[in-house]
């Protein structure tokens, strides 16, 4: 490579680099803000409201009400792009890069869009089955109509569990697949849209095995607890991203198992 398509390249990369962090940034904004409305909306109904809210999201299981599950699957899905995207952000970059590097022919701004339509649909998966979950929980009586687990023994539990599981091999491995995106892609690199889509999937399933406990703690404190919703979306992003990140998981995992005992023994909610 001659040095005038080295300098050609590296403006292409400043360009791609400044579409991603638009393009990642509009996104995660659209998202919060309607998040923010949602739990706007919601903070606003009496508890009259608030339980016929209850019956119409997530009927019980003779009587299965399809609207209110697909505006809650909705809900939750909108919540994991808001509290997801900013972590992908190195490993969309580090995908580009290499992209342009390789001069594929393919346009590089449809093969992103094709890599991050891969990760989400891992956790539009996920979103799917935490709704399943949500149903499941109201139905047996153990999520009240704000959304927030009644039982103190099982709420403890749920924190207990994913506090340990910040310490199992499983959780690190998946979180150093996370944080190394260049060992990602020189194991996992695809050509083409299907690759790039295959490429997402592989890296959401890691990211998924890494963080599905800590998504299921907001049934602890509240599924639309946004102070919750923002530490949760704050730890993925340092864990992924911080050179003390699986220091911090640790760290938080003991401090989890430590709240769910302290839920269990005295009744304190979160």
């Amino acid at each position: 490579m001659n040095e005038r398509e080295g300098t050609k390249i590296e403006s292409l990369l400043r360009r791609d680099r400044l579409i991603i962090c638009i393009g990642l940034a509009s996104i995660t904004a659209v998202a919060w803000l309607y998040i923010l409305d949602l739990a706007n909306r919601m903070s606003g109904m009496d508890m009259t409201g608030a339980a016929v809210v209850k019956a119409a999201a997530v009927p019980n299981v003779l009587s299965w009400n399809l609207r209110g599950f697909i505006l809650t699957f909705i809900m939750w899905t909108i919540m994991m792009i808001a509290m997801m995207t900013p972590s992908t952000a190195p490993i969309v970059l580090q995908f580009a890069s290499i992209h342009r590097e390789r001069r594929n022919q393919h346009a590089i701004v449809s093969v992103i869009i094709f890599f991050v339509f891969g990760y989400f649909l891992v956790w539009t998966l996920f979103s799917a089955l935490a709704t399943v979950a949500q149903s499941w929980l109201h139905s047996v009586e153990l999520l009240s109509p704000e959304m927030v687990m009644m039982s103190r023994t099982a709420g403890g539990v749920v924190l207990a569990v994913a506090g340990l599981f910040q310490w199992t091999s499983l959780k690190h491995r998946c979180l150093n697949n996370c944080r190394s995106p260049v060992g990602f892609f020189l194991n996992e690199w695809r050509e083409g849209p299907a690759g790039a889509v295959a490429m997402g999937m592989k890296h959401g399933g890691d990211c998924l095995a890494c963080c599905f406990l800590l998504m299921a703690t907001l049934f602890v404190a509240g599924v639309m607890n946004l102070v919750w919703v923002g530490v949760l979306a704050g730890l993925v992003l340092v864990e992924k991203l911080s050179t003390a990140g699986p220091v911090i998981a640790r760290t938080v995992g003991a401090a989890m198992v430590a709240w769910g005992a302290w839920m269990i023994v005295t009744g304190f909610r979160l």
